[in-house]
């Protein structure tokens, strides 16, 4: 996928230890920050988006980046790229939508400026306020694997939506206004001692541990039976590869030596190709980097 391929570029050339996570961790004065875009008819569509929805989900996944990292969020600051078509109270609603996904983070600032599309970039911050912060790379062999709850939903909510259909509407509404783990990150981020790897599901569940598992040279290893999921989610053809490579729920998941209490859905494991394997209840199957890769570009294709 060209995204990663010029990420991996850019960290190349500006030799740079911050770029990698979700959120950059300025140690030095506490802080992480973030950005993030949303492209008009590349990441929404005003057809299925009303401007409440839009600004709930432009803050929502912002936060949940920061959430990712284990950080408090704290502040964002919001450029938006409109055409002309857009008038005082999309605006007006778009900043409610944001207003209500914030939760005590402040919106403190940004620009706007004219476009032939709907443009929003948002810029997170957060404080590391006492907690352990996370990176992608340090998961290590021996420790578990946690999530912060089910996966699926939101894929399947796109799907509904692409296919007209406005039931389960509960799937629609975790696609158009997800959840960032606030909870979840502030206990796992406040609990830890050791070195930990924390991601969101932004990008579907097998991006994030591979991810992980590439970072970190290891082997995530799953059993499918333990992933979390709405019961609902079997009307749908090929519902397991929604579960796995559905994007944008926004869950989080994390590599701990500790997972009392927690949902374990599998194990860190060594091996000399890193990567992640799934234990079905029939087969288990090894998937590498460029496998996760293929898989999700023929999911999102279909």
């Amino acid at each position: 996928m060209k995204e990663k391929e010029f990420i991996n570029i850019i960290k190349n050339t500006l030799n740079s230890e911050l770029i990698g996570d979700d959120c950059a961790y300025l140690k030095d004065l506490g802080i992480v920050v973030t950005q993030d875009s949303l492209v008009e008819d590349v990441h929404f569509s005003r057809k299925f988006s009303s401007p409440y929805q839009l600004g709930y989900k432009s803050a929502m996944v912002n936060i949940s980046d920061v959430c990712a990292s284990g950080a408090k969020p704290l502040y964002l600051t919001v450029s938006l790229s409109l055409p002309d078509d857009i008038d005082g109270e999309f605006i007006k609603e778009f900043y409610k939508g944001m207003s209500g996904a914030c939760n005590g983070v402040e919106i403190a600032g940004g620009d706007i400026t004219g476009s032939d599309k709907i443009y929003i970039s948002v810029t997170a911050i957060g404080s590391d306020a006492g907690r352990k912060i996370s990176s992608r790379k340090n998961a290590k062999v021996g420790q578990k694997i946690i999530v912060s709850g089910e996966h699926g939903a939101s894929g399947a909510g796109l799907k509904l939506l692409f296919e007209g259909r406005n039931e389960p509407e509960k799937f629609i509404k975790a696609h158009l206004m997800p959840e960032a783990q606030l909870s979840f990150s502030e206990e796992i981020a406040l609990q830890q001692k050791t070195d930990y790897a924390m991601m969101d599901t932004s990008d579907g569940l097998m991006d994030a541990l591979s991810q992980i598992a590439i970072a970190s040279g290891v082997v995530m290893e799953v059993d499918f039976e333990k992933i979390p999921f709405d019961t609902d989610l079997k009307q749908f053809k090929n519902f397991e590869d929604i579960i796995l490579y559905g994007a944008e729920d926004y869950q989080l998941i994390a590599t701990v030596d500790d997972a009392q209490n927690y949902t374990v859905i599998g194990d860190v494991k060594s091996s000399d190709v890193c990567g992640v394997k799934i234990n079905y209840s029939d087969k288990s199957v090894f998937y590498t980097k460029e496998d996760v890769e293929r898989k999700l570009y023929k999911h999102f294709k279909e």
